[in-house]
């Protein structure tokens, strides 16, 4: 298929932290959408086995490491969302690693378009990779309450992790599209579908 630059339309999903991002990469995947998800492959690199793993041991020691030779999330987020420097730290090793991995996969996926969830994107080098950038935004009280079910154990925690990431201005400002999720999952679903008609139409557009 002769397509512009012979690659698919990219288009890149990001929000901020329990923003609904993967509600929404699944919404396309069932679309039938190739979807590339760095999350997906921050978890693969970090396998016990993996050296990633053996170089997060070496920078913060046993303590992260948890008793089935795999990485103790939850010890992970208690350092690196309370000591920016240990964030770096972690970052430095993992996202070179996820970069490559998902613009492999990326070259491998086809599809008429791509979305590759990059909930980073902000501070990413994949910004120069992909051709649009869709946001799921949705206001701090709704992610706070639905960190709180799911990742934190206290609201103070739950506010270091949100300010740990860019501000949701930041993401806002690099948006081509927005979804909005304050919603109900339907009204979420309406506008994944509205948005997919207009990427198969960009993606045709781009063949001609």
């Amino acid at each position: 298929m002769n397509r512009a630059n012979d690659k698919p339309l990219r288009v890149s999903l990001t929000g901020g932290i329990a923003s609904g991002k993967s509600t929404v990469a699944d919404m396309f995947a069932e679309l039938g959408v190739p979807v590339i998800d760095t999350d997906v492959i921050a978890r693969e690199v970090v396998q016990a086995g993996e050296p990633a793993l053996d170089e997060i041991r070496e920078a913060f020691g046993d303590q992260v490491i948890g008793p089935d030779g795999n990485l103790d999330r939850a010890a992970m987020r208690m350092i690196v969302f309370a000591d920016e420097s240990a964030r770096h730290e972690l970052e430095k090793i993992l996202h070179p690693r996820i970069r490559n991995t998902a613009m492999q996969q990326a070259d491998r996926a086809g599809g008429d378009y791509q979305l590759i969830v990059v909930p980073l994107l902000v501070e990413s080098p994949l910004r120069s990779f992909v051709d649009r950038v869709l946001v799921v935004d949705c206001d701090e009280q709704t992610q706070i309450g639905r960190l709180l079910a799911r990742d934190a154990e206290t609201e103070q925690q739950a506010r270091r992790m949100i300010a740990a990431q860019a501000s949701r201005e930041d993401r806002l400002a690099i948006a081509d599209d927005v979804i909005n999720n304050d919603g109900d999952l339907q009204e979420t679903r309406d506008q994944a579908l509205i948005l997919h008609r207009n990427y198969l139409q960009r993606a045709s557009e781009r063949e001609n």
